[in-house]
């Protein structure tokens, strides 16, 4: 005769800064045993935990919620302003995800950085954090350090997002701007950043020490000096972004390598801007407003011709409304079917039809 199991496991971790955790128990489903067949280990069961400031859901502090979840289970933030230090580490698979970018709004209190997604000498592994706005403390919005897989979708953060020894760090379809230095800093981490705006920084995105990066059909804008900066021995793609209207587009420092395609470089001081022992790969890329396009530095810098993309194209981009930050190409730009790009830059033209 079969007999019924009830049967819970929960884990739960409680960082030396906190006191008073919450303990929540949770009962599972119910599992058969067979006394005829060999017992067959059940996979865990992933359980959805909700945040609200009013007492709704499980837990009014995301902190607390991180605490108490285990790999693989999902976190859900209610709309609210949350003022705490959010740190996640040492979890596998975590999804955190807020009711809306504008609507779920973190800020610190006490430490540099409001988000922290691994911890030294702990990482976090492919943690998904998404639709929610960082507000930076002590000039770090998010740090990510010693991890592995993270992914950033539809985030808003003001301030730094820095990243130091993590690999397959994803940012996708955020909003990044007003740092204090860098808008997007990698230091010996790998990544990819995907139709994201940054906007307003020293610098826009900064790729360093041994970091292997590509930024694909991103807007960088405003930034006081490059959009993009690399240094040491970094290696980085650059496909089909727009970088406009910053103090220089990219430049290429130390030993730094880079394959740059379909980009538009628009109303800056420097297109390109390079030293001699970097390497870089230009092709289709649209120059335009520039007070060099390609530029070696030294005392004082010297055009760099030698450098130049044979199939660059220099060509007034013909953006929708470059003075209110819409970089869309207009339909009839002369950025549209160049080489194999259907349309250089970061957006695709707007439609000819009314």
């Amino acid at each position: 005769m079969n007999h019924v199991i009830v049967q819970h496991m929960l884990t739960i971790f409680r960082p030396v800064i906190f006191s008073g955790a919450l303990i929540l128990c949770v009962l599972s489903g119910l599992a058969s045993a067979n006394p005829e067949e060999p017992s067959q280990s059940q996979p865990p069961v992933s359980s959805v935990w909700q945040v609200a400031l009013d007492g709704s859901g499980h837990f009014t502090s995301i902190q607390e919620a991180i605490d108490q979840a285990v790999s693989g289970d999902t976190i859900l933030i209610k709309r609210g302003a949350y003022a705490e230090d959010v740190t996640v580490h040492s979890k596998e698979g975590l999804s955190i995800i807020g009711e809306g970018m504008d609507l779920v709004v973190l800020s610190g209190e006490k430490r540099v950085g409001t988000l922290h997604i691994g911890k030294w000498p702990y990482g976090a592994t492919n943690v998904t954090i998404r639709d929610l706005s960082v507000i930076q403390h002590g000039g770090l919005g998010v740090g990510i350090f010693n991890g592995s897989g993270v992914r950033l979708t539809r985030i808003r953060v003001n301030g730094m997002v820095f990243s130091q020894q993590v690999q397959n760090v994803h940012l996708e379809d955020c909003v990044i701007g007003d740092s204090e230095t860098t808008g997007v800093a990698f230091a010996d981490s790998t990544g990819t950043l995907s139709g994201n705006l940054i906007y307003h920084n020293d610098h826009g995105v900064a790729i360093g020490g041994n970091s292997d990066v590509t930024l694909r059909r991103n807007v960088i804008t405003r930034s006081l000096y490059e959009a993009v900066l690399m240094t040491d021995q970094s290696k980085a793609r650059l496909i089909q972004n727009t970088l406009v209207q910053n103090g220089g587009g990219a430049a290429f420092q130390d030993d730094a390598q880079a394959d740059v395609q379909g980009n538009i470089i628009s109303q800056s001081a420097v297109g390109f801007l390079f030293f001699p022992g970097s390497h870089t790969t230009l092709a289709f890329n649209g120059l335009s407003g520039n007070q060099g396009d390609y530029v070696m530095t030294g005392t004082p810098p010297t055009p760099a011709l030698n450098r130049a993309g044979k199939t660059d194209v220099q060509f007034t981009p013909g953006f929708v409304d470059p003075e209110k930050g819409d970089f869309r190409l207009q339909a009839d730009s002369s950025m549209i079917q160049i080489g194999d790009f259907p349309y250089l830059g970061a957006l695709p033209p707007v439609s000819s039809n009314p």
